[in-house]
């Protein structure tokens, strides 16, 4: 064990801090899940407390091991705001595999989304398959999302109705996906653009 001094007792403290809030927020939101007919996968964790929705009549599903980081000491990159996960109307459903990691993102659902396993959620992400203001005569009709495994979504990208994005696939940070993307790929921009294709060693060391 580490030799506790005035150098690293500062950090060490923090880590206690993180650990005792992990302890604090999970029978929180384990209890928040059941309050609100979420399903839930064994072993996830939370720091901070998500915001959950779910409305009658559609359903969220939640695999095992997932984190969701909601409070602003979570994420030293900054985190604005907690996770929020709602579904808005009957018959919409969001499915999250295992093993994925959300920090301050949202999803927001009418129609359905689904997420792969190990799908990677960057701070301040947002998720959504509907226009949301649907009394206005400008916006279209609400369109699925699917994210399929294994891919990363950077720091503040947004994912829109009708999207996509294959497995593995890589989303610079600040992107904005408006048209669905193939497996392998690294993309970014406003909208979002493919850069590149990924190497084979490159998706070989992800599934390792």
């Amino acid at each position: 064990m580490r030799r506790v001094d005035r150098d690293n007792l500062p950090h060490m403290i923090d880590c206690m801090g993180r650990v005792i809030a992990k302890w604090w927020c999970k029978p929180w939101a384990l209890l928040a899940t059941q309050w609100r007919g979420i399903e839930l996968g064994e072993n996830c964790s939370f720091m901070g407390h998500p915001r959950l929705r779910r409305h009658p009549q559609s359903r969220i599903r939640i695999g095992s091991d997932c984190s969701f980081n909601s409070s602003r000491m979570s994420n030293l990159i900054g985190v604005n705001r907690p996770c929020m996960i709602s579904t808005l109307r009957e018959g919409a459903e969001i499915s999250i595999g295992s093993g994925c990691g959300f920090t301050g993102t949202v999803i927001g659902c009418a129609s359905r989304i689904a997420i792969g396993q190990r799908v990677r959620c960057g701070a301040n992400t947002l998720i959504t398959d509907t226009d949301w203001h649907t009394d206005d005569p400008r916006v279209g009709p609400d369109a699925p999302v699917t994210i399929c495994s294994n891919v990363w979504l950077g720091v503040n990208v947004t994912v829109l109705k009708g999207v996509t994005i294959g497995e593995d696939t890589l989303v610079g940070a600040g992107s904005l996906v408006t048209h669905s993307l193939p497996a392998g790929v690294v993309a970014a921009g406003v909208p979002a653009r493919i850069i590149r294709e990924m190497s084979a060693g490159d998706r070989d060391a992800m599934h390792k």
